[in-house]
């Protein structure tokens, strides 16, 4: 196994990771199109915080290119592009797509193509291999093989990375599947798990986040129902929480480009085959709409205090998708950001986190930096993401000013507070 020389095709929040572990001990190409990002990667830099420079220099195996000539000669192909929905929430496979093509034009007998991009059930071997067979000529299963492998990885997160988290695994014959399970367990401390099938990786994926969307999507509608009597979330959910087995999710913004992200897919295959799935659309809806509560809920406090709405000034903290991380894809902040600014408001936003260039670009929207904001008057205060950076962020002017601070995440001290979600 370890003579097959292996491809990973995307190098983002997915594939570097993946790529750097690989290469460490077997003859690894990380190629990506984005050239910029491969010359940082060369000289041991990684924009999404992900992997350490120390890491990036002991993949001794590990070469990066965006020239498709120099992975002719790779064995084992890994697509880790991203996979996400378009405007009208459906889901949008053009990098699958791109990347599948890169690797048919290439393909050799007995090559071995691994998705770990999250699809549908049956995207794989309904979307991907009709490419793999029609640019290349050769015949699924017998020219060549393909598996999937659902990726796990959190972003952010220091503990659960992509060696310690368990991997499910799978191919589309059953020594396929036994070859590519015994190429993930050189490098998965944490083990496998063989499914039984490539479409049942798929829907474990699928559905992993689907469950994680409606849990969040039931406690937020608590916050909803929790806000019109009166009562604390957060204190609800910390006495229930005494319960062994009571799950401790919380209320938010969903984002971000899994659990935001994949239920849609699920429920795109299932209406496809006649199936309406209430209970997941319905947790989606809740979720989606989440930004404009909580924008209403901030224009409400600035009315009990006799603020003028229209030209009133807002500071938002935080732009990405989730805590301590650079990743801004599909970060719901911005849906607060759209209805404040419905309302007339002028809205400034302060992310230590995030590329300011990479904002403007997403989202329309420019980055302001906290010293600046402190010699502005504002309205209000939002606080969208738990950014550990925003510890040592001194509000207490904001406090001494009769300024609506709101927390979303439940973060900051309770005490200093106008709400929270």
């Amino acid at each position: 196994m370890s003579e097959k020389k292996i491809c990973i095709i995307g190098l983002g929040y997915v594939g570097l990771p993946l790529a750097v572990e690989f290469g460490k001990i077997i003859e690894t190409v990380g190629f990506d199109i984005n050239r910029k990002r491969l010359e940082e990667l060369r000289k041991g830099v990684d924009r999404t915080l992900e992997v350490e420079p120390h890491q990036l220099k002991d993949a001794v195996k590990l070469k990066y290119t965006s020239d498709v000539n120099d992975i002719k000669e790779c064995r084992i192909f890994i697509v880790t592009v991203p996979t996400p929905i378009n405007e009208h929430k459906q889901p949008d496979l053009t990098p699958v797509i791109k990347g599948t093509e890169t690797v048919a034009k290439v393909l050799k007998k007995g090559d071995i193509i691994i998705y770990e991009s999250t699809v549908y059930p049956g995207c794989t071997e309904e979307v991907c291999v009709p490419i793999l067979e029609n640019i290349s000529g050769f015949k699924f299963n017998k020219d060549f093989f393909c598996g999937f492998s659902p990726e796990r990885v959190n972003p952010g997160d220091k503990v659960h990375t992509v060696t310690t988290i368990k991997k499910v695994t799978s191919g589309s014959t059953p020594e396929i599947a036994e070859e590519i399970d015994q190429l993930y367990k050189k490098i998965i401390k944490a083990g496998t798990h063989k499914a039984s099938s490539v479409k049942v990786a798929e829907a474990a994926k699928v559905i992993e986040n689907s469950q994680r969307d409606i849990n969040i999507a039931f406690v937020n509608e608590l916050s909803l129902i929790f806000e019109r009597l009166g009562i604390d979330t957060l204190d609800v959910l910390e006495a229930a929480g005494t319960k062994w087995n009571f799950l401790p999710f919380r209320p938010g913004l969903v984002g971000g480009h899994c659990i935001g992200v994949d239920p849609y897919y699920l429920t795109h295959k299932a209406q496809a085959v006649g199936y309406n799935p209430e209970v997941i659309l319905s947790g989606r809806r809740i979720n989606d709409n989440m930004g404009i509560y909580v924008a209403n809920k901030v224009i409400k406090l600035m009315i009990q205090k006799n603020k003028k709405i229209k030209h009133s000034r807002v500071l938002i903290l935080g732009i990405t998708f989730k805590e301590n991380c650079p990743d801004i894809r599909n970060s719901r902040v911005i849906d607060v950001i759209k209805e404040l600014r419905e309302f007339g408001c002028v809205v400034d936003i302060c992310d230590p986190m995030a590329d300011p260039h990479e904002v403007t670009e997403e989202y329309g929207v420019t980055l302001s930096d906290f010293n600046d904001c402190l010699k502005n008057e504002y309205d209000a205060v939002i606080l969208a993401v738990a950014h550990e950076k925003f510890r040592s962020y001194d509000l207490s002017y904001f406090i001494n000013s009769n300024t609506v601070i709101y927390d979303i995440k439940g973060f900051l001290d309770r005490n200093i507070v106008t709400g929270r979600l």
